[in-house]
């Protein structure tokens, strides 16, 4: 037996057979091996019926392999189809897109990525299918339910330990000799099947969500595509540069309306040499807004960096103001906010554009936000940028080139309030996901550290998983 186990941590001596790889001990590789982490998920003083075990005593390696057939339709998942920080898939492949052997797996199985594994990529498989050689197959143990152990391989603790036990500096990548060794108290089976219920209850929420979400957005996309080729005034239509649009509108520049006065000059926040360093981030100060700060339509101010005002005041420009209609426009192209009501002022890096509208007579800077989301200007702004390479980019330049549909101001504020409504229902969506995946993350760490206890509660039998 490895001399490394705790001695109070009992061990179940397995075989490797059918595929299963659950060696009883594990060689060292003379000095090779990184230090195993200290984190675990074993709980002192030990709850009555739990029992403490290594991860190896609660699942077995799944080892079967699988030569993909040309034109076959066994589906294939690599990483890329896991999700990430949640036990879900986002896609599969199939056999045909492979060549080289793979590990098959079945249902109940459970994958997990392990490369770069604080990704998060882990599930159960609910079809049978043959996975990527970066993802690990784990089969449930008798003493362990697959429902619950789909959960156990997304906590921290677990995740801390697979962070850990990595080997390589570009492509890090833990093992199962190191995963086997990992630590755990483990419920009896009843827990383990309250514990699962609870979190996939939960899961279904917050899937629901994603399900409005990306309805909606779809919904919205479809109809500012219909609402920007007719209008909303059923008039004709007259045929432009940029195809179809209302008869009356005006098919302007960015630069048009900073002839007229309508705009003033956008400006993004590119400081050259004086552009703060992490050194200069703080808690709390003027908002350092990225383009990953935009979403959904709002400007994260929770999530962001902050400077000093000190430090922001010494910068050139970037200076965004309450109401100026932000753009992404370096790597992630196409990203749009309004900026809300602020003691002072947001600070731009070089990502991120304001349009700031100065005749709000002639132009609603809600209405601009609307159309510089619509698919109208969406396309040509990431035709122009490159949209999908790593060095998507459209600088100012260019962006005073892109078009914009110019309705009479009442149809403006008509088309805006009709966007958002939609983006509402969005943001509330955005908002209970959050809140259920906070809740998500709250109550897999408490159960698995017994801290909050279902072993008492009753819930619909039907509902429970059963043998």
């Amino acid at each position: 037996m490895n001399a490394k186990r705790n001695a109070d941590i009992p061990v179940r001596e397995s075989k490797s057979k059918h595929g299963l790889e659950n060696p009883s001990s594990v060689k060292e590789n003379s000095g090779e091996d990184r230090a195993m982490s200290d984190a675990n998920l074993l709980i002192k003083p030990l709850p009555t019926g739990w029992e403490n075990h290594q991860f190896a005593d609660v699942c077995d390696r799944v080892k079967d392999s699988h030569k993909p057939v040309e034109g076959g339709s066994t589906p294939y998942v690599g990483l890329e189809h896991l999700a990430q920080g949640f036990p879900a898939f986002v896609g599969r492949g199939t056999e045909s897109d492979i060549k080289s052997s793979k590990t098959a797996f079945k249902i109940g199985d459970i994958l997990f990525g392990k490369l770069r594994p604080y990704l998060r990529k882990g599930t159960q498989a609910d079809f049978e299918g043959i996975s990527s050689t970066d993802i690990l197959v784990f089969r449930a143990a008798e003493i362990c339910e697959s429902d619950f152990l789909k959960y156990l391989i997304h906590s921290d603790e677990f995740i801390g330990h697979a962070q850990s036990t990595t080997s390589g500096v570009q492509h890090p990548r833990t093992s199962w000799p190191s995963l086997r060794e990992f630590r755990l108290s483990l419920p009896p089976l009843p827990e383990q099947k309250k514990i699962a219920h609870i979190l996939s209850t939960v899961q279904r929420a917050i899937e629901a969500q994603e399900r409005i979400i990306q309805t909606t957005t779809e919904l919205k996309k479809a109809l500012m595509h219909k609402l920007f080729t007719e209008g909303l005034r059923n008039e004709p239509q007259k045929q432009t540069e940029i195809g179809l649009v209302p008869k009356s509108w005006e098919v302007l520049t960015v630069q048009d309306l900073v002839d007229r006065n309508i705009l003033d000059k956008p400006i993004d926040g590119n400081h050259g040499e004086i552009h703060p360093k992490v050194s200069d981030f703080v808690p709390e100060g003027i908002p350092f807004i990225m383009a990953s700060d935009l979403k959904g339509g709002s400007v994260n101010l929770k999530t962001c960096n902050f400077i000093t005002k000190e430090r922001a005041d010494r910068l050139r420009k970037g200076f965004s103001l309450p109401g100026d209609v932000l753009i992404s426009h370096k790597a992630t192209i196409g990203e749009t906010a309004i900026v809300p009501e602020i003691e002072h002022y947001i600070m731009l890096t070089p990502q991120v554009t304001y349009y700031r509208v100065l005749d709000r007579d002639a132009l609603s800077n809600q209405y601009l936000r609307c159309y510089f989301d619509s698919p109208t200007f969406q396309k040509p702004l990431k035709n122009v940028a490159g949209d999908g390479s790593t060095r998507a980019y459209i600088g100012i330049t260019k962006q005073r080139g892109l078009p914009v549909l110019l309705p009479e101001i009442d149809e403006q504020r008509e088309l805006a309030d009709v966007s958002g409504r939609l983006d509402e229902k969005i943001r509330q969506a955005i908002a209970k996901k959050n809140a259920f995946s906070d809740l998500f993350r709250t109550l897999l760490h408490e159960m698995m550290k017994a801290k909050t206890r279902v072993h008492k509660h009753d819930f619909p039998q039907e509902d429970i998983p059963h043998d």
